[in-house]
């Protein structure tokens, strides 16, 4: 079902410390003139993270206003120097008032954030289906209000937003996927009366700094802990990412015992597992609409390991991903984890791991809470890393190799050529599709009134004039 987020931050010097991240998320609300709010459900952080889910909800009793075959709603946010909050709502099979508005499915989400860089705010992509009006079928956009006859209007995906670039940083945003506003009496509600659908509302703003210590004469200074820097040749994986590792999701790391290759990689799942080889395969919610990767299948929380010796970069939540993680190995090699459900004390930004070190665990964070537990696994190659997230080669004889503990080239490794796909993503990856002569016969001496002559020379046994040869 629609959502509303709405994101909100304001640092005052003198006032008092507000969080710097925090979000809530309902799935239906009815507001009536002097009467308290009716909710289905609603979550909020603190805790960082929350999650509810609803079936079969009616108000009043009878559903003859509000009515939902499910629903759920989910909020998480990080607070500190670089901040993040983000929600969602989805909902099934919804009714209002006793039919005269209704919809199949539902699913918004919006996420902010606010960092020593920049701030943002974004609502992810909403898709309101099988949305009829009065007994007609309306396509939903942004910012589209339903005339109801003479009771009421229907508002349709509103937004506002807002961002401050400038210290100390934040992100507003707000979104409502679905508002009915009656303008007189209607299926028992007063005039003035709201029905929402789905509404989140969330906040992040920069934590404040320390402040910088007086050094006193002949104390030495204290020198802030420098912080890493990444290389800016990571690929920029599709979706909006944040930053950073909420502590919650930190869990400590089992002793495991991983069998290494002779050129030092290891199977970046530990343990039971099992993996196709979908390399190539549509997916519509990525660059260029097919599979960058390999999805390894194994039971949620199951340890996620380093696959060579390397360094961690890119830690945090992307919009697809979800919790995701990079690894670069010492050659320049990069691998990409995604839909993690936890991070290890490892996973911090600049720090340099061993093959088989604990990275993580395996979840269905990300565009992956709707499918079944897995790890997608991604191989960029040094060579390839000018193609940007496109430069990638199927993990599937990798992962096959790293499980018998043997080596296979990165250079020998199998690309996917988009057909329809920008010149970038076929540059230095392979010839350009062709045709090439290799031979020819000439049947214009072959005259058509000679039975059987066309037919010889097309099966290649025309004759041919030959030049006499020499007799000696």
């Amino acid at each position: 079902m629609p959502f509303l987020v709405v994101l909100i931050v304001s640092i005052a010097a003198a006032a008092p410390a507000q969080p710097a991240a925090r979000a809530t998320a309902l799935v239906s609300r009815v507001t009536q003139p002097g009467l308290a709010e009716q909710i289905s459900v609603a979550v909020a952080t603190p805790p960082a993270t929350s999650a509810q889910k609803i079936s079969g909800y009616g108000y009043p009793d009878d559903g003859s206003i509000v009515k939902i075959g499910s629903g759920d709603a989910q909020v998480a946010a990080q607070a500190g120097v670089s901040s993040s909050a983000q929600g969602g709502v989805q909902a099934l099979a919804v009714s209002l008032f006793a039919g005269e508005i209704t919809f199949d499915t539902l699913d918004v989400r919006a996420s902010v954030a606010a960092g020593a860089a920049s701030a943002s705010a974004n609502v992810s992509a909403s898709v309101i289906t099988g949305l009829t009006v009065l007994g007609q079928l309306v396509t939903p956009g942004a910012n589209v209000s339903v005339s109801l006859d003479t009771w009421g209007t229907l508002e349709l995906l509103s937004s506002t937003g807002d961002t401050a670039q400038e210290p100390p940083r934040s992100a507003t945003v707000s979104v409502t996927a679905l508002r009915v506003k009656l303008l007189t009496e209607h299926g028992g509600l007063a005039a003035g009366s709201v029905v929402e659908i789905g509404v989140i509302s969330a906040a992040a703003s920069v934590a404040p700094t320390a402040p910088t210590p007086v050094t006193k004469p002949g104390q030495s200074p204290t020198l802030p802990t420098p912080r890493p820097v990444i290389s800016p040749n990571a690929p920029r994986e599709p979706g909006n990412s944040i930053p950073g590792a909420p502590p919650e999701l930190v869990r400590t790391a089992p002793e495991v015992a991983a069998q290494l290759t002779s050129d030092g990689y290891v199977f970046p799942a530990y343990g039971p597992v099992s993996f196709g080889d979908t390399f190539g395969a549509p997916r519509a919610d990525v660059n260029g609409g097919w599979h960058h990767g390999e999805d390894i299948f194994a039971p949620l929380g199951t340890p996620l390991l380093a696959v060579a010796d390397g360094t961690v970069f890119s830690v945090g939540w992307n919009d697809i991903g979800g919790w995701r993680i990079w690894l670069r190995d010492g050659d320049g090699n990069e691998f990409y984890y995604a839909h993690l459900s936890a991070y290890s004390p490892l996973a911090v930004n600049g720090l340099r791991v061993k093959a088989g070190d604990v990275l993580g665990f395996m979840g269905k964070s990300g565009d992956a809470r709707a499918s079944v537990v897995h790890l997608h696994f991604e191989i960029h190659p040094v060579s390839m890393l000018a193609l940007g997230y496109d430069g990638v080669v199927a993990p599937y004889p990798f992962l096959n190799a790293w499980r018998r503990a043997a080596d296979v080239s990165f250079d020998a490794g199998r690309v996917y050529l988009p057909l329809d796909g920008p010149a970038s993503a076929r540059a230095g990856i392979g010839p350009p599709v062709g045709a090439i002569l290799l031979e020819t016969d000439d049947i214009s001496s072959e005259s058509g009134l000679t039975p059987g002559a066309l037919q010889s020379a097309l099966s290649g046994r025309a004759k041919k004039a030959r030049p006499a040869e020499p007799v000696g």
